[in-house]
């Protein structure tokens, strides 16, 4: 996409995500990818509590990738951010939720992706033995992805990141049973700890690049994507309106263009299961 010729993109990270981001991006496009290392990202919020991000996921993502085009005077830049908890639609599930962004300052564009992904270890407890830490370990996938040891969930004056060998797990644990008479053990979230997020944030570029790629057909600028999901599509067996998606809405952030997509996921009837008149 020649918007984007021989320009320099900073991935806003500290913790390693150019090593999934600039492949794909490089191959793409022809830009110079690179990172600050003095950029902080944890002054907008540390998965394991110590500072508080005060924003929402996305809002948060613009102000990474904001603040980093002007500590490195360049216009263009991509963040990702990560929220996990239980999943939105399995609730007995926890979830790796994924956003990154792509601002180009110097052609107004914001451009963002989301994956929700089950592929996820996100975990916390408290623990008492070292065969009840070894146990969570081994069900977190320890040692390829590290842990985390604190005195409590909330207290965040004892805490050692990064934990990657048995050793030094242990031994951590019994400082803190030592000290405070318990310990914390949850999973380290950050992405140069976590193979598996790395996964997730590299399938959400994926996406990021087939929503740049998705251009206006009216203005040609890239980032046409879904707006909204518009429900009515037609029961199969009474031909009542259900509440699965008849319309995909494609909006144009710069001429405002709208185009709805009949039938996106590929059926035009819906199964009477999903009907509230045939299955109530």
């Amino acid at each position: 996409m020649e918007l984007f010729n021989n320009r320099r993109l900073v991935i806003a990270t500290k913790h390693k995500k150019e090593k999934v981001i600039a492949p794909i991006v490089e191959k793409s496009f022809a830009v110079r990818c690179f990172i600050d290392p003095s950029f902080d990202t944890d002054a907008f919020g540390t998965f394991s509590g110590e500072v508080e991000r005060t924003k929402d996921a996305l809002e948060t993502l613009r102000q990474k990738c904001l603040k980093a085009m002007e500590q490195n005077n360049c216009d263009l830049a991509i963040a990702s951010e990560g929220s996990f908890g239980p999943h939105p639609t399995m609730f007995f599930a926890h979830a790796d939720d994924e956003l990154v962004m792509l601002i180009d300052k110097k052609n107004n564009l914001e451009i963002v992706a989301r994956d929700i992904s089950t592929e996820t270890n996100f975990n916390g407890k408290l623990v008492s033995s070292h065969t009840a830490l070894l146990d969570f370990a081994k069900s977190t996938l320890f040692p390829s992805h590290a842990l985390i040891l604190k005195k409590d969930q909330n207290d965040h004056s004892f805490i050692r990141k990064g934990i990657h060998a048995e050793k030094d797990l242990l031994e951590y644990f019994d400082y803190c049973i030592k000290n405070f008479g318990k310990a914390y053990v949850e999973t380290d979230m950050r992405a140069m700890h976590n193979p598996t997020r790395m996964k997730v944030i590299e399938n959400t570029v994926h996406k990021l690049l087939a929503n740049i790629h998705s251009c206006c057909p009216q203005c040609k600028m890239p980032g046409f994507v879904v707006k909204d999901s518009i429900p009515g599509l037609p029961c199969e067996l009474c031909n009542y309106p259900t509440s699965s998606t008849l319309y995909h809405k494609f909006v144009c952030d710069h001429c405002n263009n709208e185009v709805l997509l009949k039938y996106p996921n590929g059926k035009e009837v819906e199964d009477p299961t999903f009907c509230n008149f045939c299955n109530p």
